[in-house]
């Protein structure tokens, strides 16, 4: 069994992982925990990117944040002994998770304009992963 856990700062994913840990799969059970910074090139469009010694400052100290991020969270499920990898993603999340998902499972990805996705990244990724899905609410 593959389980892709795709994850940011929140206690959501925190929850996630969690869930996952409380009740591994099989002994050959791979898990991999997925984070993707969406670039500034994303966020503030190519125009407004132009070369900044500070700004390139803050984007590799977010980079080190995230990588950090992914290290510690994979962390846990190992400590439980199941086979746990990370990996991290400068794109778009919504795009990439699918993405990642689609290559791990063996499935095939969208190409053009189906790469473009509205709404919430957890929605989007309901709506057109090609495995199942599976979203962990925290309690109220």
């Amino acid at each position: 069994m593959k389980i892709l856990i795709a994850i940011d700062d929140s206690k959501f994913s925190q929850a996630a992982v969690q869930s996952v840990v409380a009740r591994p799969g099989p002994p050959d059970t791979e898990i991999k925990v997925l984070h993707v910074v969406e670039p500034p090139s994303l966020l503030l469009g190519r125009e407004m990117t132009g070369h900044d010694p500070e700004f390139e400052a803050v984007w590799k100290a977010w980079r080190e944040q995230a990588k950090a991020l992914v290290t510690k969270v994979t962390e846990g499920p190992r400590r439980s002994g199941l086979n746990a990898t990370k990996a991290l993603a400068e794109c778009d999340p919504k795009s990439q998770i699918i993405d990642v998902a689609s290559d791990w499972h063996g499935s095939h990805g969208r190409k053009g304009l189906n790469r473009f996705l509205m709404g919430s990244v957890s929605e989007a990724v309901v709506r057109h992963a090609p495995c199942s899905v599976e979203i962990i609410r925290t309690p109220a």
